[in-house]
């Protein structure tokens, strides 16, 4: 797969609507021409992101503005079943059967107010997830058009195995961070370059800005904070550099609602830590040198 589909910085959706700042249509209208501004193209979206409310709210705001659709990728997420007033649900579970994603991604073509997706993820593996069934609904969705690419997110590297036995797994994306950096050593990055899987990063800053004090995190941002200077960047931009160090090719997806948040992070791209600084903040994180 070109990775260079994708923006390297991805705009993660999930706190834009009914879950997180609720942006009526002109304001989620703004956010989407400012953020194409800036250079990034990619919008991360799940069905069930507002209470299966968000891809819609988005959909109406994209139709608004100027942007040409081939500009822009749209990445969208299936497979959680949740509670609520439009779902029949009796509980929280995973449907990966080859109806359910079919139905999922045409919903969001739907929503969104598109005729394809570039991409569309199983959300979280199932313990029911059936291989071949999973390959029948990507092949029919491709087929007709409605998808470009398949993938995955939070799968282990033995379920994304599974999975590639019956259909082509084209992306990851898992939770990975300078807090969170067991991907670094659980053969989940080893596999995406091995496989060329492009892996995306969904909360690359971790909890260093959380309003918890942990011993890790102070030891994080004590690392980094000797580096601002150095690389004329704030902690943040850090934070992403560090991911974007690895030779996998991390696309971080950002979720901040904040313009100049994601206007300093589309800037991390530029900022190339040394090796050796790299491993100063892994240090930092996990609290004791490499072996």
């Amino acid at each position: 797969m070109n990775k260079s589909n994708f923006s390297k910085i991805i705009a993660g959706t999930m706190s834009w609507g009914a879950w997180g700042k609720k942006f009526n249509p002109n304001q989620m209208q703004r956010m989407i021409e400012t953020i194409v501004d800036l250079g990034i193209s990619t919008f991360d979206h799940a069905d069930i992101y507002g209470g299966y409310t968000t891809e819609s709210a988005f959909g109406t705001a994209f139709s608004k503005t100027a942007i040409e659709r081939s500009k822009v990728q749209f990445i969208s997420k299936c497979g959680i079943q949740l509670m609520g007033s439009n779902r029949p649900n009796e509980l929280k579970h995973y449907d990966c059967s080859k109806d359910y994603i079919i139905f999922s991604a045409e919903a969001s073509l739907k929503h969104l107010n598109t005729e394809y997706l570039d991409l569309l993820l199983i959300h979280r593996p199932s313990p029911l997830m059936y291989p071949y069934e999973v390959m029948e609904a990507v092949e029919q969705l491709k087929k007709e058009g409605k998808i470009i690419s398949f993938g995955v997110s939070n799968f282990t590297p033995s379920q994304v195995d599974l999975l590639s036995s019956e259909v082509v797994v084209d992306v990851n994306q898992i939770e990975f961070s300078a807090v969170q950096y067991q991907a670094l050593f659980d053969g989940r990055l080893e596999q995406m370059l091995t496989h060329k899987i492009t892996p995306m990063a969904w909360a690359p800053l971790g909890t260093v800005f959380s309003t918890k004090t942990t011993s890790q995190k102070k030891r994080i941002l004590d690392q980094i904070q000797k580096l601002t200077t150095k690389y004329n960047a704030s902690p943040g931009q850090l934070l992403l550099a560090w991911i974007l160090k690895h030779p996998s090719g991390v696309h971080p997806v950002i979720g901040s609602t904040n313009l100049k948040h994601i206007k300093a992070a589309s800037k991390a791209v530029s900022i190339h830590l040394t090796t050796q600084d790299w491993f100063k903040i892994l240090e930092a994180s996990q609290g004791y040198e490499v072996l």
